[in-house]
């Protein structure tokens, strides 16, 4: 996987700056085996989140996942406990956490720091969710609606906040930011 894709694990992490505000951006690449959330995935996201905190930086993470990493067995389960951790940390501090949900979002990362934003943000028609609709439907014995688990149900029902299409992205972002009083990033 780390061959083709070119990357070496299913997230991107970095500090960056948005129209001069700062940000601490994680990247999820489904790509990357389903985007699955594995040890490394785990460690670089609480990294992230522990840097944002010291630097007082808002946190925005593009989720796109299978969920945990089964072939990492507990150890993927692990990551997000140690991520949740990590966001309840920033969170005392009083810091911006933003998830952005893309196509596809689910299992464990869903059940974990995918739901935890103080903002949950989605893309248009992203599937989101814990676990599949047939196991759903399965354990319910009920029909499903037929947009269940799509951004839109899960905005109309309380789970999401705000839909944002990506060519919408950079003004919705600095709009956020701006709102919750994050200002320009001084040079270091």
């Amino acid at each position: 996987t780390q061959r083709s894709t070119g990357l070496k694990d299913g997230v991107i992490t970095g500090l960056c700056r948005v129209e001069g505000l700062p940000l601490a951006l994680g990247v999820m690449d489904f790509r990357f085996m389903g985007g699955s959330m594995g040890s490394v995935v785990g460690e670089k996201l609480a990294r992230l989140i522990e840097e944002a905190t010291a630097r007082r930086y808002p946190v925005l993470i593009v989720c796109a996942s299978g969920g945990a990493r089964m072939q990492e067995g507990m150890l993927s389960l692990m990551q997000m406990a140690k991520i949740s951790g990590a966001l309840e940390r920033h969170r005392q501090a009083e810091l911006l956490y933003m998830p952005l949900l893309t196509h596809p979002t689910t299992g464990g990362v869903t059940a974990s720091f995918a739901m935890l934003g103080d903002l949950i943000l989605a893309e248009p028609k992203a599937l989101i969710g814990f676990a599949g609709r047939r196991v759903i439907e399965q354990t319910l014995r009920e029909k499903l609606p037929d947009d269940f688990q799509t951004a839109e149900y899960l905005r109309d029902h309380g789970f999401v906040d705000h839909i944002v299409p990506r060519t919408k992205l950079r003004s919705t972002l600095v709009s956020l930011l701006r709102m919750h009083g994050v200002t320009k990033a001084v040079a270091a």
